[in-house]
Order: structure tokens, then C-alpha cells, then sequence
């Protein structure tokens, strides 16, 4: 039970730090898009179209279908895969892949809008993935990790009641210590994806997808 637990909290971290990283690192390098959360890119687009942006604007939208097309289709490998895990191998190649792609336009002076654009879907299809994982298999993480809204009302909760008993709920403080994982995680992989996206750009976007394909490899038997 130690070690499922211990897993359970390495996954957490991981994936948490990946979500951060991804949804930062193109919301820097490619024209302020959400990969990780996609309704943030329906406020980034109002505005915008508000300040009388170009057509660009409207990419924005695109987010969302493609969103929704890779969380069906991680369903569908679900359904087939015989590894859990098999979700998140899929998740690195197609990162990697977005990584290696950008990296070779950039060798050749060839990045254009829509380069860094279908880049950046693909990495939303990616995130997408990763959702549909965090749903399917619940139990394999302390709680979502590429939206924050809900961990840090859960570990609002818990202080809450940690405050009115005294430190002495130990439940209280068991799921605040987990909050803390998923939260700190997804902060730590937004200050390297901020990094990343300023001075490397997002073929950057090889390192995350490297390490999921890891986690894969380490889980291959579950």
C-alpha cells in the first residue's frame, strides 16, 4: 500500500508539472494559446476580439474541438489498450513529435504562424489526452492535474478544517498534503514552461513529452 501510494504521489507530481508546463510554454511562444486549459483560450479570444485583433483571434476557438476529438479518442484507446498507461505514452510521442517538428523548421528558418499554430493544437490534443486519462483512472492520481480551480478549493477546505480542529483531523490533513502536490506540481511546471517558451521556444516541448514516455516505460506492466 506505501508503494501504490508513493506512485500514485511521483504520477501526481509528474503530471501535474507536464500540464503546467505544456498550458505555459505555449501560452508564451505561441500567441498566448491554453493547452492545458482550453476555456481560458474563450477569454484570451474575447479580449482580443475586443482590442480588434486579426483573424488570428479566432484560432483560439479551434482549441476546443480539438480538445474534444483527443479526449473521445483517448476513450477509444482505452477501450483497447491493455496498460492504462498507454494513454500517456501517446501523449509523449505526440509531444515529442511537436517538439522535433518545430525544432526542424527553426533548423531550416521556415516558422511561419501556422507552424507554430498546428503546433500548438497538437500539444492541446496532447492535454487532451491527459484529461481523458485523469478521468478514466481517477485513482491514479491525488486529484486532476491540468486544471488547479478544484484542487485548490479542496485544499481550501481541508486548511479550513485543519484551522477549526486544531491540526488534529488527520483525513483533513492526508488530502491537504495531496492538494499540495497537484498545486505546487503545476506551479513549479508553469515556471519552467515560462522559461522554456521565452529563451528555447517550444521545441522545448520534447523534455515533457520525454519524460511521460518514461512513466509509460516505468508502468509498461500495469
Amino acid at each position: 500500500m506505501e508503494i501504490q501510494q508513493k506512485n500514485i504521489w511521483y504520477v501526481t507530481l509528474l503530471l501535474t508539472m507536464i500540464a503546467g508546463y505544456c498550458d505555459t510554454v505555449t501560452f508564451v511562444a505561441a500567441d498566448s494559446i491554453f493547452s492545458a486549459h482550453v476555456t481560458g483560450n474563450f477569454i484570451v479570444f474575447a479580449y482580443q476580439i475586443i482590442k480588434g485583433s486579426d483573424i488570428n483571434a479566432w484560432i483560439k476557438l479551434l482549441t476546443f474541438p480539438v480538445f474534444i476529438i483527443a479526449v473521445i479518442t483517448g476513450g477509444r484507446i482505452a477501450l483497447k489498450a491493455t496498460n492504462r498507461y498507454t494513454i500517456l505514452f501517446w501523449e509523449g510521442a505526440i509531444l515529442i513529435l511537436s517538439g522535433i517538428a518545430f525544432s526542424v523548421f527553426s533548423y531550416l528558418n521556415s516558422i511561419s504562424e501556422w507552424i507554430i499554430y498546428s503546433v500548438a493544437m497538437t500539444t492541446v490534443f496532447a492535454m487532451g489526452l491527459q484529461n481523458a486519462f485523469g478521468k478514466l483512472y481517477a485513482k491514479e492520481t491525488h486529484g486532476p492535474t491540468t486544471m488547479m480551480t478544484g484542487n485548490v478549493t479542496q485544499a481550501s477546505l481541508d486548511l479550513g478544517n485543519l484551522l477549526k480542529n486544531g491540526f488534529k483531523d488527520i483525513d483533513a490533513i492526508s488530502s491537504f498534503k495531496k492538494q499540495l502536490v497537484t498545486i505546487i506540481g503545476f506551479l513549479i511546471g508553469c515556471f519552467m514552461g515560462a522559461v522554456a517558451g521565452k529563451f528555447f521556444g517550444l521545441g522545448t516541448l520534447i523534455l515533457p513529452g520525454a519524460a511521460m514516455i518514461i512513466c509509460y516505460w516505468y508502468h509498461r506492466e500495469s
